[in-house]
């Protein structure tokens, strides 16, 4: 099976309550989350931190696109409801809409042994 891997950044609110919280929510996700993901062609995903910067890891299957994904979601009462939740945490990134959240990071470098 063909994979893809893209890289995404998202910065949350510079506030120490705000960022504990998000971490908290993660602890333990709704099976209906992850349930979506899965059904979006998501194989894995990971999130990493550094202070208040986020970063995810999102591998698909050979058929994912960030179109169909938000199709499901926009159509998925559940997941909107965990993206408002969400919401609350997290800020846009630097010349980005208000409204943007998570930014696709170009790759620039890629190495295998």
């Amino acid at each position: 099976m063909n994979t893809q891997t893209f890289v995404l950044i998202c910065d949350l609110k510079d506030d120490e309550e705000a960022i504990q919280a998000y971490v908290e929510c993660h602890k333990a996700v709704a099976p209906a989350i992850i349930q979506s993901l899965h059904d979006a062609g998501i194989l894995a995903m990971s999130i990493y931190r550094w202070r208040h910067r986020l970063s995810m890891i999102l591998v698909g299957d050979e058929n994912f696109t960030f179109e169909r994904k938000a199709a499901l979601d926009n159509a998925n009462e559940k997941v909107q409801e965990w993206e408002s939740f969400l919401g609350q945490y997290q800020t846009n990134l630097p010349g980005t809409p208000d409204t943007w959240r998570w930014q696709l990071m170009d790759r620039i470098f890629d190495f295998k042994a």
